[in-house]
C-alpha cells in the first residue's frame, strides 16, 4: 500500500466524524430556532393583550390594529374605579379568599387520602383512584342546576363559602391523583423509623411525609389555586353583588353598548398577575414536583 493511500484511509474516519458533528450542530441549531419560534407564538397573544391594555379604546378598536398607537393608562384607571366606575377590589378579594381557602382544604384532605392510597394502601385502592377520576368525567354544566337549587334552599346564594366548598370538591380528585404519585416515592423506611420512635399518623404526615414530598405538594397547591382562580361558570351563576369573583367582574366589560377592548385587556392583565406571581415564586417547586410525577 502506498503512503498516499494510507494517509487517505487514516483521514477518512476523521472527516466522517467532523461531517457528522457539523450536521448534528446544524440540526440542534434548527431545533433551537424552531423552539424559540413556537415559544414566541405561544406568548404572542399574551403580549398583544398587554400592548392593547395600554391603548385608548379608539386605537384598540381599529382594524387592523395599530402597533404605533399612542400609549395611555386610561384602561387601568377605569379598571381601578377611575371616572366613577365600580371598584375591582371586592371581586379580587373574593377570588383570593375562595382560591386560598379551597386550596388549603384540598391539601388537608388530599394528603391523608394520598397517603392511604400510596404508602398504606387500602383494599381495592385502584378502584378508589378510578372513582376519583370518574368524578371529573361529569360535565360541569350538568351539575349546575342541582347545585343552584341546593344553594337556593340553604340560603347560600351569593356566599363566598359556597364557592370554597365547590372549589374544594372540584379540585380534590385531581389533587389526590397528583399527590398519590408523589407520595409513592417517599421511602417507607423513614416512615417506619418515625413510627418506631412513637410518632403518630398526624406527626408522620406533618414532619416526615410533607417535607419529603414538598415539591409535589407545592405543585398540587399551585394547580388547584389556578383552577379555583380561573373558575367562571359556578361563580357567574351562584354569586351576585357580594361574592362575585374577578372572572365574573371581567364579564362586566362586555355590555350592550359594545366590547370595551382596552379596558378588558387591562382588567385581564391585572387579574392574571396573582397567578403569574404565584407561579414565578414557586417555579422551582413546580418544576421539581411535575418532574417527579413524570419520572414516576
Amino acid at each position: 500500500m502506498s503512503a498516499s493511500t494510507a494517509t487517505t484511509a487514516s483521514a477518512s474516519p476523521s472527516a466522517s466524524v467532523n461531517a457528522f458533528t457539523r450536521r448534528a450542530r446544524r440540526r440542534s441549531a434548527a431545533l433551537g430556532v424552531a423552539a424559540w419560534v413556537v415559544g414566541i407564538g405561544f406568548c404572542l397573544p399574551a403580549l398583544w393583550m398587554v400592548l392593547t391594555s395600554f391603548h385608548a379604546e379608539a386605537d384598540a378598536a381599529t382594524n387592523p390594529p395599530s402597533l404605533a398607537a399612542s400609549l395611555t393608562l386610561d384602561g387601568y384607571r377605569t379598571f381601578f374605579g377611575g371616572g366613577g366606575g365600580p371598584t375591582p377590589w371586592p371581586p379580587l378579594v373574593n377570588s383570593l379568599a375562595a382560591s386560598f381557602f379551597s386550596t388549603v382544604l384540598v391539601l388537608l384532605l388530599a394528603l391523608p387520602a394520598a397517603y392511604a392510597l400510596s404508602i398504606r394502601r387500602v383494599r381495592k385502592w385502584t378502584d378508589v383512584m378510578f372513582f376519583f377520576l370518574s368524578t371529573k368525567m361529569l360535565p360541569v354544566v350538568a351539575g349546575l342546576l342541582p347545585v343552584y337549587l341546593f344553594a337556593k334552599n340553604t340560603g347560600l346564594l351569593d356566599n363566598i363559602w359556597l364557592l370554597v366548598l365547590l372549589y374544594t370538591s372540584m379540585n380534590l380528585p385531581i389533587a389526590v391523583w397528583m399527590m398519590q404519585s408523589f407520595l409513592a416515592d417517599v421511602p417507607v423506611s423513614i416512615i417506619e423509623a418515625a413510627q418506631v420512635d412513637g410518632a403518630r399518623l398526624p406527626t408522620v404526615l406533618r414532619r416526615v411525609v410533607a417535607p419529603v414530598a414538598g415539591p409535589g405538594i407545592a405543585a398540587t397547591a399551585l394547580i388547584c389555586f389556578i383552577f379555583s382562580w380561573n373558575e367562571l361558570l359556578f361563580a357567574r351563576v351562584l354569586t351576585g353583588v357580594v361574592a362575585g369573583t374577578a372572572p365574573v367582574h371581567l364579564t362586566t366589560f362586555v355590555t350592550s353598548q359594545g366590547l370595551f377592548l382596552a379596558q378588558l385587556c387591562a382588567a385581564s392583565v391585572v387579574v392574571s398577575l396573582p397567578v403569574l406571581v404565584a407561579g414565578y415564586a414557586a417555579q422551582d417547586k413546580l418544576v421539581q414536583g411535575l418532574s417527579l410525577g413524570a419520572v414516576k
